[in-house]
């Protein structure tokens, strides 16, 4: 029995609503502009939330819209820009399951269809409505006998396409719950990187804040080995807004605190602190998912460098009160997660790798001792490791090896490298 992917395209491939965008574009100069849009978006959301039905909402908006061909070319154009980054980082699992993998959307073809298609996934396997357009190229309506124009379209769609497998769908509205409802899937996943309603949540089987996520739980080809939704980022004190901004921006979960609160010190991956901020050398021992400290000021006195050196804790300050470094040291943070570079950090080895990973990143924190990088290489030899590239750096007791190999390989090859003598971290990195 193979597996299926249901996936939805407004919201969720896409982070916008392609209608409502449509209207943006074909309303452009329109004298009631904002009041027709804001229209079009209410009845978008009524929909969605479970509100009206369907063919309601669907009505109102296409009746509202006054758009043509020319405004669908330029719609195309604007979509394929806005296209999920999750999705988008994830275009190796469409080729992999070009077979299973299907947009079924209460949108229409007319756009959907070019902005998905290079992502691998086949026409055939692509469900949704179709405008009627009268001999000018005006959109007039839509095909009225196609499922998915009505209430429950999507139920009545996969009734009658009858498909033998293990189906799981994910969306962000309650037409996608619908699927759970009717017992033909397996797994309801509310979709969460654009848009999160409670009324879909609150009866998803689970809430994927990206489609990393989803591969994540369920196992499947993903380009990140981790996903960043897992990683707990606390912002704590007086720490400007676009500091927080441009790590949320990278999909962490963000947490802003005045303190450390005791129930986060085990599970934070990543903190930013205000200049004012002291941590302690208790809490800093134990917290042992910290992967990194950015600190608006200088961390002297502040937080214990050798404790974070013996924990492997990459640290980022702000010796000298640049203004640019509110957004520098979050940068600094989200590059060493994302591509394991180190470079400007107070305590490690300062090093900037290459941005394209071919295979797998290892990355290798171990105290600085003879040996090691021997060990290292003789367990990638007994493995029949191919290496693509190496890079070893270290700074005082500190040694940094970072190594790129071939995605191909025994998983028991990581548990050995962690058992290495002087380990202090590893970490796995893949794009």
């Amino acid at each position: 029995m193979k597996n299926y992917y249901i996936i939805d395209f407004d919201s969720t491939f896409t982070q916008v609503e392609a209608l409502d965008e449509l209207a943006r574009i074909s309303l452009d100069g329109h004298p009631d502009q904002e009041k027709i849009y804001n229209e079009i978006e209410r009845y978008t959301n009524l929909a969605m939330e479970g509100k009206i039905s369907f063919r309601e909402s669907l009505a109102g908006r296409v009746s509202l819209l006054q758009a043509n061909k020319t405004h669908l070319n330029k719609l195309i154009i604007h979509l394929k820009k806005r296209v999920s980054k999750s999705f988008d980082r994830n275009r190796e699992f469409f080729k992999q399951n070009a077979d299973t993998a299907w947009i079924v959307s209460g949108g229409f073809k007319e756009f959907i269809t070019p902005v998905v298609s290079p992502y691998g996934i086949k026409k055939e396997n692509i469900y949704a409505n179709t405008f009627k357009f009268d001999e000018e190229g005006n959109i007039i309506g839509y095909d009225e006998t196609n499922p998915l124009s009505d209430e429950g379209g999507k139920v009545k769609l996969l009734k009658e396409l009858k498909i033998e497998g293990t189906i799981y769908g994910i969306g962000d509205g309650y037409s996608d719950f619908q699927l759970k409802e009717s017992g033909l899937i397996e797994k309801f996943f509310a979709y969460t990187e654009n848009i999160s309603r409670q009324s879909v949540t609150d009866k998803a089987d689970h809430v994927t804040p990206s489609f990393d996520e989803f591969l994540y739980v369920n196992d499947l080809p993903r380009a990140i080995s981790y996903p960043k939704n897992r990683i707990l980022c606390l912002i704590v004190g007086q720490v400007p807004e676009i500091s927080a901004l441009i790590l949320k921006r990278d999909g962490l979960s963000i947490r802003v605190k005045e303190t450390l609160e005791e129930k986060y010190v085990k599970d934070v991956g990543l903190l930013l602190l205000g200049p004012d901020v002291v941590i302690s050398d208790d809490q800093l021992s134990r917290a042992d998912k910290l992967k990194t400290i950015g600190f608006l000021g200088d961390i002297k006195g502040h937080v214990n460098k050798t404790i974070c050196n013996e924990k492997g804790i990459v640290v980022f300050d702000d010796k000298k009160n640049k203004i640019r470094n509110a957004e520098y040291i979050p940068r600094r943070m989200a590059e060493f997660i994302n591509n394991g570079d180190t470079d400007q950090s107070r305590n490690f080895p300062n090093l900037i790798l290459p941005k394209k990973i071919k295979g797998h990143r290892l990355l290798h924190i171990h105290k600085n001792v003879p040996g090691i990088m021997a060990q290292l290489n003789n367990i990638y030899a007994e493995n029949n490791i191919n290496i693509i590239s190496q890079f070893l750096m270290t700074r005082g007791d500190i040694g940094y090896a970072v190594t790129d190999i071939e995605a191909d390989y025994d998983k028991g090859l990581l548990k050995q490298l962690k058992q290495i003598d002087q380990t202090i971290k590893f970490r796995i990195l893949y794009k």
